[in-house]
């Protein structure tokens, strides 16, 4: 029996589950812009003892590595490494990308690549293309709003992600939604998602079920170096795990 306990708090959420071979068990999700450290320890001990499931009975922990929030990455991260530490229990890094991805309705997708979206709380949003199976096209980047217009070009898109909001209004400025090239139509050459809540600790531990223990203890994933800095270290990049 395969028993994954999903953390994220990489965005603007709270949200911790327990996937037993493959079905919810138990879940909880909340929208903040702050405050998930106070709210991630007791979440995971509601989750649990609502699954009925102890420590022990973990087959894997998995957290989402980034990119995101720095603050939010390192509480998530903070506590898998420390439960993991605890209990032996392996740890699997899934990217915010992939979580988000994961969340799109099918039906959405079909026929369309994606623009995954991811709201790091800054001025820019964290991007990377996925095609219809959801697998990674190219390298991921941050993308200024006003340069979305000109970046997504002459295909047929569907944008995804609780970045999408941040990029709304560029297109609205550059009034492609008034002539239907833009929105959530089906016929919408640039389609913008159902799917722009933040990352949802169900897909992270439904996608580390089906990858298995990373390699490596994971590590925040940036896509360039966070304004904050932990005292004595430069910043850098670090891929995921």
């Amino acid at each position: 029996m395969s028993i994954v306990l999903g953390l994220d708090t990489s965005t603007t959420a709270c949200s911790v589950a327990v996937v037993m071979d493959g079905s919810v068990k138990s879940a909880r999700f909340e929208e903040m812009m702050r405050g998930q450290a106070e709210r991630l320890n007791p979440m995971i001990a509601e989750v649990m003892a609502e699954a009925g499931v102890s420590f022990g009975m973990l087959s894997l922990i998995a957290v989402t590595v980034g990119p995101g929030a720095f603050t939010g990455l390192r509480i998530g991260l903070a506590c898998a490494r420390a439960m993991g530490l605890a209990t032996g229990v392996p740890l699997a890094g899934i990217t915010t990308f992939d979580a988000l991805a994961v969340a799109v309705p099918a039906d959405e997708r079909a026929g369309r690549e994606m623009i995954i979206c991811v709201n790091g709380k800054r001025r820019d949003a964290f991007v990377q293309r996925f095609d219809a199976s959801l697998a990674p096209v190219g390298e991921p980047g941050a993308l200024a709003p006003d340069h979305a217009p000109r970046a997504f070009g002459g295909q047929r898109l569907l944008v995804a992600g609780d970045g999408v909001d941040l990029l709304r209004p560029a297109f609205s400025g550059h009034g492609l939604d008034e002539k239907g090239d833009v929105g959530e139509g089906v016929d919408a050459r640039i389609r913008f998602s159902s799917a722009v809540r933040p990352p949802d600790a169900r897909h992270v531990a439904a996608i580390g079920a089906l990858r298995g223990p990373s390699v490596s203890p994971p590590r925040p994933f940036y896509i360039r170096p966070p304004d904050a800095q932990m005292p004595g270290l430069p910043g850098r990049q670090q891929g995921p795990s």
